[in-house]
């Protein structure tokens, strides 16, 4: 069976529960999955959760443009006591979304900000949203370069954000939106501009599920349908891209982690 590392998914929210979900990934070859802290409430959760279901599960921390307006000094602390809990693997997510705008650009810059300073002080790589910010989104990052690593995560910007992104030392992780078909630009890059060894799969469900079960609640175990795609559009083999995706996740994420 085929090895997958679902590299964004909220375990906290799937349909059935995360025991259930967690099972059903694990039947279809699903070996790891990292659960997303977004906003201060969850992150004790998703903690939780990624120690419950070691060793398959691990976690972010961090706070999602959305809750921008949440963080503080308190937030910040927690996130720096937490960077080296065994089982978390990441600042995220974080990042920019000027397209909800349900924090004030101000308050999700400032945010955006004091994460990364976090991801740059601990070593942690990040997680990163970006949604019709793409101008603010590179111009905070290039403050940044060289000092912190990560993905820009369920990826569905311009190719030239990609390859900005790709410049500046960022992966690129690809969800269901692959599948869809209005999402031509997105296979162009895919195809055209990321490299296999920058790439990435992802669910974030239960959000996106990808074609065929668009419509449906999503869970990881649908992370098989989007690397299909993927494959096909890099011209590779499932098992090539299995073991390249799995290669890039243990590279940015696990390489200091003991797999017990």
């Amino acid at each position: 069976m085929l090895e997958w590392i679902d590299v964004h998914c909220h375990l906290d929210r799937l349909e059935g529960g995360s025991e259930l979900a967690l099972k059903q990934a694990i039947d279809v070859g699903v070996s790891r999955i990292i659960t997303i802290g977004t906003e201060p409430a969850d992150l004790p959760i998703v903690i939780d959760l990624a120690e419950k279901f070691s060793p398959h599960v691990f976690c972010t921390i961090g706070v999602h443009p959305h809750d921008g307006v949440k963080y503080n000094d308190e937030v910040g602390e927690f996130l720096r006591k937490n960077a080296s809990h065994p089982r978390v693997v990441a600042i995220g997510e974080i990042g920019l979304d000027y397209y909800y705008n349900q924090s004030p650009k101000e308050e999700q810059i400032y945010a955006f900000r004091e994460q990364l300073k976090i991801a740059a002080d601990t070593g942690l790589p990040v997680e990163i949203h970006t949604r019709d910010a793409e101008e603010d989104t590179i111009k905070i990052l290039e403050e940044f370069k060289g000092q912190v690593k990560g993905i820009i995560h369920c990826f569905t910007g311009t190719g030239n954000l990609a390859q900005q992104a790709l410049d500046l030392g960022y992966n690129i992780s690809i969800s269901g939106v692959v599948t869809f078909k209005n999402a031509d630009d997105l296979r162009n890059t895919v195809k055209n501009i990321v490299p296999l060894d920058r790439l990435h799969v992802e669910t974030d469900a239960p959000f996106l599920a990808p074609v065929p079960m668009r419509g449906k609640s999503n869970t990881s175990a649908y992370v098989v349908h989007t690397a299909q795609v993927v494959a096909d559009l890099k011209n590779v083999s499932l098992q090539t891209l299995s073991e390249q995706t799995k290669k890039n996740a243990e590279k940015l994420f696990f390489k200091l982690i003991k797999q017990n």
